[in-house]
């Protein structure tokens, strides 16, 4: 491992206050248990989500904190499907839902990063805006327990490890490379069990 990337690591560290710590291994508890299909992924996505939305709101960024509540909003939604019974059958979209979804993704982020260009001094509000809003969309296709959910977490991964990696905050887009195997690993491993709960239908 390179020494400035050891040095990074160490310094991001050392900046973490023990919310921010907290918050972050409550992020790491949900998605493991996603992966497993554990309903309890949600209270750790939703204790993970109200501390950041706290946190975001003390640093005077509203429109994360904002995200963060709609996130915890997800948790409530997912923990309650996950909770009926069937819930823990894993689906898939058809390409056209797909489709119709990312445009609608897309439309949205154009005009969020037009707005982002023009009125703040955001350093990638193109990819940022894309990011975000997929998202939503991809934290909703979660809580339906769809297989592609994880397909679209390796994508905005991949894009989160780049943005925060040249932005300087390496800790973070090592977290992310984390989330990113993490989700690789979700793909497969929900891929078999829908292929066995095929097989048995």
């Amino acid at each position: 491992m390179p020494e400035n990337l050891l040095s990074g690591l160490w310094t991001g560290l050392q900046a973490t206050t023990w919310p921010e710590a907290i918050a972050v291994l409550l992020g790491l508890a949900y998605v493991l248990l996603a992966l497993k299909q554990n309903r309890w992924c949600w209270v750790a996505g939703g204790l993970s989500s109200l501390i950041l939305a706290w946190l975001s709101a003390r640093s005077r960024l509203p429109m994360q904190a904002l995200l963060q509540l709609w996130y915890v909003g997800m948790a409530v939604y997912g923990w309650r499907r996950w909770s009926r019974a069937h819930g823990d059958r894993i689906g898939t979209w058809p390409v056209r839902w797909h489709a119709c979804g990312i445009a609608a993704c897309l439309l949205v982020s154009v005009l969020v990063a037009r707005w982002l260009a023009s009125e703040t001094q955001a350093a990638w509000p193109w990819l940022d805006s894309a990011t975000t809003v997929l998202s939503l969309l991809a934290t909703w296709l979660v809580a339906r327990m769809k297989l592609e959910n994880w397909l679209y977490w390796i994508v905005i991964d991949a894009v989160l490890v780049f943005l925060f990696a040249v932005q300087g905050l390496v800790f973070t887009a090592t977290l992310f490379t984390l989330y990113l195997f993490i989700a690789a690993a979700g793909y497969f491993s929900w891929r078999r069990k829908y292929r066995a709960q095929t097989l048995q239908a």
